[in-house]
């Protein structure tokens, strides 16, 4: 296809010319440049190839498309037909848009799925390369998608969707569940996995640790992620695997509130450290840490098992003093008001003219506001008038245990003691990122809830969103590393400076039009203002390049 060219547009005013027709074309180009130094396309026709003659486009070229359409205008795969014919995929990709008929997407999602996490992996090794990233850190963690269908057949070979915990409380719905492990340089997520609905968390990590380590390769690097990579088999491999170190938050059964309220505040040494939500904020205004050092050990089921003992680092954190207070105060505000109109309703109210409904209705109350633990309530019932009545207090000497562990936890780890608490506390604080890739992968990447006819397509576009969501954060990190001085890039937010972030240099993006070509004339893209240029600049893309 001969290259675009790049002119400013015209109106043509109706009556004197041809009605102009364009198409979006978005951040597609930024997308097809990125899917090329991956090698994506090539990657999976190499590990999943096809007769040339069956299809006008390789199942590589329709997986590309997917990830396209996850990061322009998501739509079901029936849709994507229309999608394509909406926006520039042809001019950008040399794909017509009646060759992704849902047929067709059907078909290289069936594909896809045996080779998914070997594709992932060849991609992962080369955005390391390509884009230069720092594997040194990664963050693993674990969240659940919701479906719609019963699934009552499926393929064992793929992640087959159950009843779970699910993370956006939809207990109604069978769920699959994603595992991402993202670098802590730009939070780019390297290897993908789907698993089961009902999988543990605490069984999935030895599986990543091992991948992990294919996938970095000789390079050394710390795993952190949240009280799920915390027991006695993970640890046993963490701390037995070469190379690797680890870093989580304690779990309340290995280190019980007892020895976090023997932490002593007036001798924990304050630290250094500054979090990025008060970055901004006067000095007086942030939060403020302290720290104090000790050691955790845990012991296997066995009693030939040998014990895995691990640094502690105790941390006290006035934010989280603050939130624990003031969520306690709440609930236990509420809770009151609950049982004092109870304690007045017993015997007059028409549902609670019995014991039994009263002492019902205290169980249920105590778990709604769960105030179990503090909650004493006695129920007795008048012998004259058989009528029931309710006296309740709260366990103060249970609160004040309770209090006393007030902003305290415990993180586990194999680091060397020369790296100080204030540098395990920084490094575990970058598993933010998790949650804000989770936040991409539900939100503008339009993950949840999702209903296909087999578990190996779910499993398959699992990992076509992932891919997305790679190369969604190749892109907000390229722009980070091109911002100014302050890191932020001006006009980007309502016309005001703000630190790029994928989507909003995707909704920027996204607003780019192309006029496809007619008659004798080519294609072209009207010049983009300023600010679209310079993101363009910025990631290292040429629109008008051929594909």
């Amino acid at each position: 296809m001969a290259g675009l060219g790049l002119f400013v547009a015209v109106s043509v005013i109706a009556g004197y010319g041809p009605p102009s027709v364009e198409k979006s074309l978005g951040v597609l180009p930024v997308v097809r440049d990125y899917l090329a130094r991956l090698d994506l396309a090539g990657t999976i026709d190499r590990l999943a190839p096809m007769r040339a003659d069956v299809s006008r486009v390789s199942h590589g070229q329709v997986i590309a498309a997917l990830v396209a359409n996850r990061l322009t205008s998501p739509t079901p795969l029936s849709h994507v037909t229309s999608w394509a014919r909406e926006w520039a995929v042809e001019e950008m990709f040399d794909i017509a848009s009646d060759a992704l008929n849902d047929d067709r997407v059907g078909r290289a999602l069936d594909a896809f799925a045996p080779v998914c996490e070997q594709v992932a992996g060849s991609v992962g090794a080369a955005a390391i390369t390509a884009f230069g990233l720092d594997v040194s850190r990664f963050h693993w963690d674990m969240t659940s998608i919701s479906l719609y269908g019963d699934y009552s057949h499926t393929d064992s070979d793929y992640a087959t969707p159950k009843y779970g915990h699910p993370k956006d409380r939809r207990p109604d719905l069978k769920q699959v569940q994603t595992g991402l492990a993202s670098t802590g340089d730009g939070g780019i997520p390297l290897l993908p996995r789907a698993y089961d609905g009902g999988a543990g968390e605490v069984a999935q990590v030895q599986g990543a640790l091992r991948a992990l380590v294919d996938l970095a390769g000789p390079r050394r690097f710390l795993l952190v992620g949240d009280t799920k990579l915390v027991s006695y088999p993970n640890l046993t491999a963490l701390t037995s695997t070469p190379g690797v170190t680890f870093l989580a938050p304690a779990p309340k059964a290995v280190v019980p509130a007892e020895i976090l309220a023997g932490q002593d505040w007036a001798t924990a040494t304050i630290i250094d450290h500054v979090a990025a939500r008060d970055r901004d904020k006067p000095i007086h205004q942030r939060a403020t840490y302290r720290a104090r050092e000790g050691l955790t050990t845990l012991r296997g089921p066995r009693k030939k098992d040998p014990a895995v003992t691990v640094r502690t680092v105790f941390v006290w954190s006035s934010a989280n003093d603050q939130a624990a207070k003031a969520a306690r105060a709440l609930k236990l505000a509420r809770a009151r008001d609950a049982l004092d109109t109870l304690a007045r309703a017993a015997g007059s109210h028409h549902l609670y003219r019995t014991e039994t409904a009263v002492t019902a209705r205290v169980a249920f109350l105590a778990t709604k506001h769960r105030v179990s633990r503090y909650l004493i309530a006695t129920t007795s019932v008048d012998p004259d008038t058989a009528t029931p009545s309710l006296t309740w207090q709260f366990d103060q000497t249970v609160l004040d245990t309770e209090a006393a562990t007030d902003g305290w936890y415990a993180l586990l780890t194999n680091l060397d003691d020369s790296i100080s608490p204030a540098e395990v506390l920084a490094r575990y604080k970058g598993q933010e990122v998790s949650e804000r890739r989770y936040g991409a992968f539900k939100g503008p990447l339009a993950v949840a809830p999702m209903f296909l006819r087999s578990n190996q397509r779910i499993h398959a576009l699992i990992h076509v969103i992932c891919l997305a969501l790679l190369v969604f954060s190749l892109i907000e990190r390229q722009a980070r590393l091109g911002a100014g001085p302050d890191g932020k890039i001006p006009g980007l937010y309502t016309g005001r400076p703000a630190r790029p972030t994928g989507a909003l240099v995707l909704s920027t993006l996204n607003r780019l039009r192309l006029v496809p070509a007619q008659d004798d004339r080519p294609a072209y893209i009207p010049r983009p203002p300023h600010l679209h240029q310079h993101l363009l600049d910025i990631l290292g893309v040429d629109p008008t390049k051929p594909p």
